[in-house]
């Protein structure tokens, strides 16, 4: 009996004595096909299960936290933003930021075709510098994980698979690559990458103290701080939270660039596919095959479809004025229940 479906690895070992044999071998797992969404399903999100944005400049308003506000009310914030098709929009901070969402069904994972789209705010550049630049402009990838729970268990209590969007498969295809590399980017993929924020003790007293705001360190030997900017006065660090915030995921490659030279005119570069608020929403690569998911090993899993859907903010970059590169949501779509037909990328 296997928990999860995809190729499995196991090893037959026989041994007598002092001699073993050890045999490799891997077995691929499916599950059971599923039946179709009952007829008058909701294409849209019906369920917020979680919601903890990392630090930055419109958590805390985004939804709008008030005072007494709870993770539950918080969650129910978000619900009225982005679910039933609202397309409202929540922010999901800095990275490791995430939300965790639920529909009325499951979404089918059909062969050959993507299934689900995930609303964002990305945009082009209007004017960038750089006459010979890949698309790009405000891209702020969010890393999207899917869950299959045929039982009824929880998101709490089921396996979870991530997309495995391009940068995941191989970062130096992305066509900004080389320009990120030479401008002094970390462009390496983190598949185990831990983040901590610690909560400010005060808000800055004056502007000398914006780029000293909110302390963050990580699993690999760096530290920073979140800065304050003149837009944004409120606190960035999730006011319901307690005095320290530690994310884990796949942290991916810093995409922006200060194409001006003088901090001015920032592009964030848009990676191929399998992101959230990484693409404009009416084009193919904001929708994603459920097929692109993969476990822990890098190995694909096959999955009927998914009940649940979780989104966190994948790099860790500040964009000097702009702020720090974070992932804006305003929705997920069943493709299928919407009769959208876009062919999958591979």
């Amino acid at each position: 009996m296997f928990s999860h479906g995809g190729a499995i690895g196991l090893t037959l070992t026989v041994s007598q004595g002092d001699i073993s044999f050890n045999y490799y071998f891997t077995v691929f797992v499916e599950y059971a096909p599923i039946d179709p969404p009952a007829e008058g399903s909701n294409p849209y999100i019906t369920k917020v299960f979680d919601y903890m944005p990392a630090v930055g400049q419109f958590t805390n308003t985004l939804p709008l936290y008030e005072e007494g506000d709870t993770q539950e009310t918080m969650n129910q914030k978000v619900l009225d933003a982005i679910g039933n098709n609202k397309r409202g929009m929540i922010t999901l901070g800095g990275f490791g930021g995430y939300v965790t969402v639920g529909f009325d069904h499951t979404i089918q994972n059909v062969e050959g075709l993507r299934d689900f789209r995930v609303l964002g705010n990305a945009f082009y550049a209007n004017a960038n510098p750089n006459p010979d630049a890949p698309e790009g402009g405000s891209c702020e990838p969010g890393v999207i994980m899917v869950a299959y729970d045929p039982d009824n268990l929880g998101p709490d209590n089921i396996q979870w698979y991530e997309i495995q969007g391009s940068a995941h498969a191989d970062p130096t295809k992305e066509p900004w690559y080389e320009m990120a590399k030479v401008n002094g980017n970390d462009v390496n993929i983190y598949f185990d990458y831990r983040i901590t924020y610690y909560r400010p003790d005060s808000e800055p007293a004056s502007r000398d103290e914006w780029d000293t705001y909110i302390k963050w360190e990580d699993n690999q030997g760096n530290s920073g701080y979140k800065v304050k900017n003149q837009y944004h006065s409120q606190p960035y660090y999730p006011l319901w939270a307690g005095n320290t915030l530690t994310f884990t995921g796949t942290c991916l490659p810093q995409n922006a660039i200060d194409e001006s030279g003088s901090g001015t005119y920032f592009v964030l570069y848009k990676f191929r596919y399998g992101y959230a608020d990484n693409e404009i929403n009416s084009y193919d690569d904001s929708s994603i095959d459920i097929s692109w998911a993969v476990d822990a090993s890098g190995n694909s899993v096959n999955l009927p479809g998914v009940d649940y859907i979780k989104i966190y903010t994948g790099v860790n970059q500040e964009n000097g004025w702009l702020g720090e590169c974070s992932t804006e949501i305003m929705g997920v779509e069943d493709l299928h229940l919407l009769k959208e037909e876009i062919h999958t990328r591979r």
